[in-house]
């Protein structure tokens, strides 16, 4: 019964009714030329017939006595999938509407802590041909990188390819030469003595990015963001609002602006949050600042290595009115940010990124800093890289991906992106009470867009 790693068991800890911590994904897909909805309940039959299951899908939290209190992973022998995999249908039109309504409820409800954190639910009755799958997977067992390495591995790069995948499916696995199989309490002092060497190294440069942010102004540190109208109590209900924008006009303006791809997004972002707060009186004077998690993750880490995630805290300068000019902070904003972690081996990286994420974790707990004390920062908008080439299940087409995550106590909404094919796929999750009329975030990022084209000239 191996421990938790720390960085895992704190997205079981501040868990709650108005706080579920699990992320999710809704993808799309175009049933192939001559096929009708049958196939869905094919696939969803062949989903069911997968009874093997890997071990990182069969765990589930436990702590007791034996455990000194800590969280640990308990293996459930008999993995019910009827109660995991589920297949359901919108109510007609069916038009993406609907669906996401659906998809809305179905992230609002809570993980059951006695059976492995995980759900799926094939969704038919899409207008066009067309059908959906929901996943959920709680934080505690997987972050967003290795959820879309997951996502690779089950769909297929052919429309030939009809062999219905399951992503609990075991994989052949590499040999661990280390002979190291995980353990309980007492592998604790190991792991200790492990990182000792890193920490001890960390203290120079704690103090090196203290005098830094003294000297200049630029630096974003924790609790400097603004109280708005994002950073109030929430409830366990959920709205979600998704849609597509071209990755080529996004590069476009990256290059012609002389920054990335991610700090156009997030300058997508900036303009449509200070449009939305404007349209509702609730634009703060000070800049919004948005927690931006980067993957720690090396290329060889397994799927099942849990969670290896960084922070930057980005000032996204929706107190500036010019967008070009707006970008130009978000750009600085986020290259001095990149620059803490130059040098840095992955323990100090989480050192310091578990610095800045004290003051949310202690916001998160019930009867919190949330109300006392200024926020963090405003909100997370994380960019995760998808599939670059099509993708299939059972010869129907993959054409969206639209990644779902946590909006927290004081952080009613949450922006993931990530990138598919030609496209960036945007997925916004608020609050159902806190935020009126989320969707309309949508059509700010489409302005704010096009504004960034008509402004660098792209």
């Amino acid at each position: 019964m191996p421990l938790m790693a720390p960085t895992d068991s704190m997205f079981l800890i501040p868990e709650s009714r108005e706080q579920p911590m699990h992320v999710g994904s809704l993808q799309l897909f175009d049933l192939p030329e001559g096929a009708d909805r049958s196939l869905i309940r094919e696939n969803y039959e062949g989903l069911l017939a997968a009874t093997e299951v890997a071990p990182l899908f069969r765990r589930h939290p436990h702590r007791s006595l034996t455990t000194l209190g800590q969280w640990s992973w308990a293996d459930d022998d008999d993995v019910d999938l009827e109660h995991h995999v589920r297949h359901s249908a919108l109510p007609e039109p069916g038009r993406v509407r609907e669906l996401l309504a659906l998809t809305s409820r179905l992230h609002g409800s809570l993980l059951d802590r006695q059976r492995p954190l995980w759900e799926m639910h094939v969704i038919e009755g899409l207008e066009g041909n067309r059908f959906a799958v929901y996943t959920k997977l709680h934080h505690a067992v997987m972050d967003g990188v290795s959820g879309l390495r997951l996502l690779q591995r089950t769909l297929s790069t052919s429309a030939d390819d009809r062999s219905t995948k399951a992503f609990w499916s075991p994989k052949p696995r590499r040999s661990d030469k280390s002979g190291s199989s995980g353990g309980g309490v007492l592998s604790l002092p190991a792991a200790a003595v492990r990182g000792v060497a890193d920490l001890v190294k960390l203290a120079p440069t704690v103090l090196r990015l203290g005098e830094q942010a003294l000297r200049e102004q630029a630096s974003v540190l924790p609790m400097q963001a603004p109280k708005t109208m994002l950073n109030v109590p929430i409830t366990g209900a959920r709205r979600f609002a998704a849609q597509s924008w071209s990755l080529e006009q996004i590069r476009a303006v990256g290059k012609a602006s002389g920054t990335s791809v991610n700090d156009v997004v997030l300058a997508m972002c900036s303009g449509a949050l200070r449009a939305y707060l404007l349209e509702l009186d609730a634009l703060p004077d000070a800049p919004l600042i948005a927690m931006t998690p980067v993957s720690l993750r090396r290329e060889d880490s397994g799927e099942d290595s849990g969670n290896a995630v960084g922070t930057i805290l980005c000032n996204l300068a929706t107190d500036i009115v010019d967008p070009a000019d707006r970008l130009a902070a978000i750009n600085a904003s986020m290259r001095q940010g990149k620059e803490l972690f130059a040098g840095l081996t992955q323990v100090q990286a989480s050192a310091i990124s578990a610095a800045m994420m004290a003051p949310l974790l202690l916001s998160m707990v019930p009867g919190g800093i949330a109300q006392l004390a200024p926020p963090p920062f405003n909100l997370i908008i994380s960019n995760v890289p998808g599939p670059r080439q099509p993708l299939f299940f059972n010869g129907a087409r993959l054409t969206g991906i639209y990644p779902l995550s946590i909006p927290t106590v004081g952080q009613a909404l949450n922006i993931t992106v990530t990138s598919y094919v030609d496209n960036m796929e945007f997925g916004l999750t608020g609050c159902r009470r806190s935020l009126p009329h989320l969707q309309r975030l949508l059509t700010h990022l489409d302005d704010a867009l096009a504004e960034l084209v008509k402004v660098t000239g792209a």
